[in-house]
């Protein structure tokens, strides 16, 4: 397979700073929603990236599950990617949609939410995935017959009495200080536009080359 012959023209929108809102979480409100209204797949999926406990950068897809002064999604605490934020709580995040060829990425400091909002998303998830929190000690080897096991197990536990909400399970907040819009354009001449939080906490909006 020739793998540098693979490529697109982008040629669907533009992006101008004339354009954009002052604020850029009203700017991601309307670009996530023109991403839903596409039908775009796993539309709240991101790349989290992390500073590893090795020191090299990590990165995985999660999904995001609330906006709002931050971007917020959930995890048990320990696994490999909780123990990083809670080492080094500082992480990025990139959302690409392909099918508007847009990408949006985010710098920022990390913080654990509050119990009572773990606990109210937690109650929302599906039995299966509630329970399947219990059942998974996440990012450690094991072998699938173990998994489905302990999943039978907490199965029949909690048959008997409440399913709540793990200890080691509950969310993140990433709270931005930069977010960069990304909008593809003819010849990889790409419209780039960042947000950068300045110290009297509003934005300064820029252009940056592509």
């Amino acid at each position: 397979m020739d793998i540098a012959s693979i490529r697109k023209e982008y040629t669907l929108k533009s992006l101008e700073i004339k354009d954009v809102k002052e604020h850029p979480f009203t700017q991601f409100h309307i670009w996530f929603q023109e991403a839903v209204d596409s039908k775009v797949l796993e539309v709240n999926a991101m790349t989290l990236s992390t500073i590893g406990l090795d020191g090299y950068p990590n990165g995985r897809v999660v999904l995001l599950k609330e906006l709002d002064y931050g971007f917020v999604f959930f995890t048990n605490y320990k696994s490999e990617k909780g123990r990083e934020l809670l080492q080094s709580p500082k992480a990025a995040l990139t959302f690409y949609w392909g099918e508007l060829e847009r990408q949006v990425r985010v710098r920022g400091d990390v913080e654990v939410i509050s119990e009572k909002q773990s606990d109210e998303y937690f109650t929302s998830r599906p039995i299966g995935s509630q329970i399947g929190a219990w059942a998974s000690p996440q990012s450690e080897k094991i072998n699938r017959d173990f998994l489905e096991k302990r999943l039978e197990n907490y199965k029949k536990e909690f048959e008997t009495k409440p399913l709540t909400r793990p200890p080691h399970w509950g969310g993140f907040r990433i709270i931005p200080n930069q977010i960069e819009f990304w909008q593809g354009r003819p010849s990889r001449l790409h419209d780039r536009i960042l947000y950068e939080l300045n110290g009297e906490g509003t934005w300064t909006i820029s252009r940056l080359a592509p």
